[in-house]
This record gives structure tokens, sequence and C-alpha cells, in this order.
């Protein structure tokens, strides 16, 4: 049974993110994802002009006269949100937990492909994938993604990409644009060491890089990276902090009345998204940066905006 309260929330963010969708994000996203290429539409006869390098040699031969091949722009694309709901999205400090974001720009996305005829589909993971909706057009398809975003309750609490893509790469038979939202808080399967926030689990040793770029040789990967202000700055209380880590359950406690080791989780923090960030350009993806204190609109603008450029070029 699904609830009152989310029924109006999937209404709410229905209305909020259709409106941006039809008002601004539908002609950047169109400028950007295009189709697949030129498909097969159909075998004539040759008549003078046409290009000869068109000719289909086995019609030819079996009919005696010249044909060529016709193709024909295809328009459709296959979009698929992978959704991370792993325990460091249950974590937020303004007005919104990152899953909260995460299942509103889900719907952005979603609506996106609508507007455009393209097909939808959602994959939730954390540990592995646990829920896979097939892509379908349909406005009533694209509100079940959302509801599904939203009421989802996850099985496991950590976060294992590298797995999650191996299983999404087997379940995707054809080239689609594929939207990994996650924080990135990935411990690779090791040994999981609390960085000194909820949600901060070190990356020192993930394992995602690999299968990342396997599934960008297939797919059009594109990483949108959720975040909150405080897993980068801990606030200044001046005692000390009981803290959890959502993913491994492990606790402990953090001196906040000591400036060095606040700077140095800052920094820690920091440099974490900067090596994530390189990795991305270094294997050559595209990248959106979320915020929960911020509004989402103005990244994937600038994204579909950097990338019709890089297009062009």
């Amino acid at each position: 049974m699904i609830s009152p309260e989310l029924l109006a929330q999937v209404r709410r963010i229905e209305i909020m993110t259709g409106r941006l969708v039809t008002e601004t994000l539908a002609g950047e996203y169109l400028s950007v994802f295009k189709g697949r290429g030129m498909e097969f539409a159909e075998v004539r006869e040759y008549v003078p002009g046409d290009d000869v390098r068109t000719i289909d040699w086995n019609v030819t031969a079996r009919t005696g006269r010249p044909h060529v091949r016709q193709y024909a722009e295809e328009r459709e694309l296959t979009v698929a949100i992978a959704c991370d709901l792993s325990g460091s999205q249950f974590f937020g400090t303004s007005t919104r937990l990152k899953k909260e974001v995460s299942a509103e720009l889900s719907a952005v996305l979603a609506l996106s492909a609508l507007h455009n005829n393209d097909k939808a589909g959602l994959f939730v993971f954390t540990e592995d994938v646990e829920e896979y909706i097939p892509p379908k057009k349909g406005r009533r398809h694209v509100l079940h993604l959302i509801r599904e975003v939203l009421a989802y309750q996850p099985r496991r609490h950590g976060t294992r990409i590298g797995r999650s893509l191996e299983t999404m790469v087997k379940v995707l038979k054809r080239r689609c644009i594929l939207f990994l939202i996650s924080d990135f808080r990935d411990a690779g399967g090791k040994e999981v060491r609390p960085a000194g926030t909820c949600g901060t689990t070190d990356t020192a040793g993930a394992d995602f890089e690999g299968p990342l770029r396997l599934a960008a040789l297939k797919h059009d990967v594109i990483p949108v990276v959720v975040s909150d202000p405080r897993e980068a700055a801990l606030p200044a209380l001046g005692a000390f902090l009981d803290l959890e880590d959502p993913e491994s359950g492990r606790r402990m406690l953090v001196d906040a009345a000591a400036p060095a080791l606040l700077n140095r989780h800052q920094r820690a923090e920091s440099e974490r998204l900067l090596r994530l960030e390189d990795f991305f350009r270094r294997s050559g993806l595209d990248f959106i940066r979320i915020s929960t204190d911020r509004p989402y609109l103005d990244p994937l603008i600038r994204f579909f905006r950097q990338r019709a450029r890089r297009l062009r070029r």
C-alpha cells in the first residue's frame, strides 16, 4: 500500500521537476543527447546520384540489379538512472537528506527522457543492485520510478559501486545513457575507517575505478556526485562529538574543540573530492557535482551546456 504522504511527495516532485524540465532543461537535454546514430531503414534500387558506398552487394547479386541501403536517424534513447541508497545517503544537515536530493535528480532525468520520448529505467544499489525497473516510456512508468526511489528500504547499508556496475553492465544489453548518482563513499569491500563525521567513509581502498572505466566503454556513463556541506566542515562546538558511520555502524568521539583536527578533516575531504574528479577527467567522463544546500538546477544546466560545447568542437 502506498501512503497518502508518499503520494503527496511524489506529486510535489512531479510538479516541481516537471516545470523545470518543461521550462529549462528539455532543450538542453535534446542538444546533448540526439540519439545513437543511423539505423537501417530499407533497401531500394539504385538511381543515378546515389552514393556507391551504400550499395548492398548481397541484394544486388541476388536480384541482378544494383540496390542501395537507406538509413534513418535513430532518435530514441534509453536513459538508465542508478541511484545509491546506501547508509551514507540518509544523511543531511541542511533542509534535505542526500537521498531526497537524489530522488529529485532522478525525477528530473526521468521526466527529461519522457519529454523527449525516450525510455527511462532505474537501478537502486547499495553493496550490489537491489532493485531494477527496466526502461519503458510513459508518465505512469516515470511516477513509478520516483515512488521507488522515495519509498525503497535498502536491505544493506554499505556501498560497492564496482560490484553494482558489473551487475548493471550485464543487465543492460544495448548502449544507454547511465546516470550514476552517489556520494562515491565506497570502501571497496576493504576495512572501513571512519573519517570523522557521519557518512564519511574513507575511500582509500575504493575498487570502482576499473568497473567504471569498463562500463564507460559500453555506455555513456555520467557520474553525479551528491554531497553535504557538513561532511567537509565539522562544527567547532568546543566539545566532543559522538559520531556514527551509518554504513559500518562504527562510532567514534571527535574533539570539536581542536582546530587542527577539524582542519585536517576538512583537508582530507577536499583531497578525496579532488582525487575523485581527477579520476573522472582522466577517464574522459563528464560529471556533475551536487550539494544538498544548493539548488541542483544550475549544475545540471552547466553540465548540459559544457557537454554541448565540447560535442560541437
